[in-house]
């Protein structure tokens, strides 16, 4: 089974406003136009079976509407493996995790720098707590701001990991967006999985081998960050950037199997 983990797609009312902000934050023109419907036949041609679809509720009050969203993509697309979402601020979230669980979800995504708290708040360590494991984890890691002012860092969020060993957590953007150079030191060989997202068109080849080599293969997973890239290109080049085999590049877009089939 093949899977991209680290994809986005929104309702066509709103898809335009949020690929515009997207590509405002980033600087990063997007390759599609962040629908599911684009989304799906860029997955199709890239030749992945599965997609793991993300969004994070930037206010309390996104919470309800973002999960019944994933909820119903679940439902309807056999090929689609939609996260739910939390915050922090959210005043009913033990029933909301309960919620979920009953509905057969299986992930939350975390943004800490959207969604406005860091990786270190006591808020985020509560609902860490009533977390315990019960869902995978998909935390975006990294940003332009240096580690001690960034919500979100490789160190913040091994601390997390140590303070909960029974989570199971997907660094995303290889353990931090801009973040790489701490990445070796805080996160390679912990129990943790990394995916490839947004990261091999800026990491440098010193940071890429660093991590890269010191890391467990098995926790490396692919990850096209669509609608920032496109499924087939970012495959392209994670090949090509790694001089991966076909074989090699098969273990990466299939090493979520074992992550997903343990949260059945």
């Amino acid at each position: 089974m093949f899977y991209d983990v680290h994809t986005h797609a929104f309702h066509p009312k709103i898809a335009h406003k949020v690929t515009a902000q997207l590509q405002d934050h980033y600087g990063i023109p997007p390759v599609g136009n962040g629908t599911l419907n684009d989304l799906l036949k860029r997955e199709r041609k890239a030749g992945m079976d599965r997609l793991v679809l993300h969004s994070a509720a930037t206010d309390p009050s996104q919470v309800i509407p973002a999960n019944n969203w994933a909820i119903d993509l679940n439902r309807q697309y056999e090929e689609v493996v939609a996260f739910g979402t939390m915050h922090p601020g959210y005043t009913e979230a033990e029933k909301e995790f309960d919620r979920l669980e009953a509905k057969g979800i299986q992930g939350l995504k975390f943004h800490p720098d959207f969604q406005g708290f860091r990786l270190d708040d006591p808020q985020f360590y509560q609902l860490m707590e009533m977390i315990n494991g019960r869902f995978i984890l998909m935390i975006h890691v990294g940003d332009a701001l240096p580690p001690d002012e960034n919500p979100s860092c490789p160190r913040k969020l091994a601390a997390v990991r140590r303070a909960f060993p029974k989570s199971r957590i997907i660094a995303a953007h290889l353990g931090g967006y801009q973040h790489w150079k701490y990445v070796p030191e805080h996160l390679c060989g912990l129990d943790i999985w990394m995916d490839t997202s947004s990261s091999l068109p800026f990491i440098t080849d010193e940071e890429l081998k660093a991590i890269w080599n010191n890391h467990p293969k098995d926790r490396l997973l692919f990850g096209s960050d669509y609608p920032l890239f496109d499924p087939t290109e970012a495959l392209y080049r994670l090949q090509t950037r790694l001089k991966l085999s076909d074989a090699e590049l098969e273990q990466h877009v299939t090493a979520a199997e074992n992550l997903f089939s343990s949260s059945d």
